[in-house]
């Protein structure tokens, strides 16, 4: 691989191999849809808040390299589509895993057929882990690699290379904010149950005339 993508870049890539395969009736995508599609919210990490113009300006290099195309249908609004798979030369497998690291970020294989559900069922784990050392492995270069296992983690995320190596600080501080997530989660549900408990003997002891 002889280029490296922005964040915006490779969000634009994913966005558009998501829809063209979950809304194929909008797709192409107008610009209007595709800055909407690369703010979404749901399964989007991180979520960000870009604007036309930004957009408009990663198109042109993505143009540039072959991987978008614009065009004006009976010369109305411009309308995107992308060429992920051909200028990479990689199966459509490859894609939905691409394009869910793309579109979320590091996840372990596990997350990854889940994230992939709608682009490409697996039939397992195991199969999501082959296309990901084939990824791995490619003698045109390596497309994701196999980040070091997080404290406290089960498994190995997987992270994709199209923006080049990941930064481990920023890793490291993304999964410190999903454990620290996590945590928090477990101490409010005891927080409440503790709480649940309380007013369950104050009550008893109200039954029963103790003070």
């Amino acid at each position: 691989m002889t280029f490296l993508l922005s964040l915006l870049e490779t969000r634009i890539l994913g966005a558009l191999i998501e829809k063209q395969i979950t809304v194929p009736d909008t797709y192409p995508l107008s610009l209007n849809s595709l800055v909407s599609a690369c703010n979404q919210k749901s399964n989007r990490d991180p979520v960000m808040e870009v604007n036309d113009t930004e957009v408009d300006e990663a198109l042109v290099r993505l143009k540039e390299l072959k991987l978008v195309d614009g065009y004006h249908p009976g010369g109305r609004i411009a309308r995107y589509s992308q060429h992920f798979a051909a200028v990479l030369q990689i199966p459509s497998q490859s894609v939905a895993i691409l394009a869910a690291l793309m579109l979320r970020g590091p996840q372990t294989a596990g997350e990854l057929r889940l994230a992939c559900e709608r682009l490409h069922k697996f039939s397992d784990i195991s199969a999501v882990e082959g296309f990901l050392e084939e990824l791995a492995e490619r003698s045109a270069g390596g497309l994701v690699v196999k980040l070091p296992r997080a404290p406290s983690a089960r498994e190995c995320r997987w992270a994709h290379l199209l923006s080049g190596e990941p930064v481990m600080n920023e890793l490291q501080s993304h999964t410190k904010g999903v454990v620290d997530s996590a945590l928090q989660l477990k101490v409010d549900a005891l927080e409440a149950e503790l709480l649940e408990l309380k007013q369950k003997v104050a009550q008893i002891c109200a039954e029963l005339g103790i003070e």
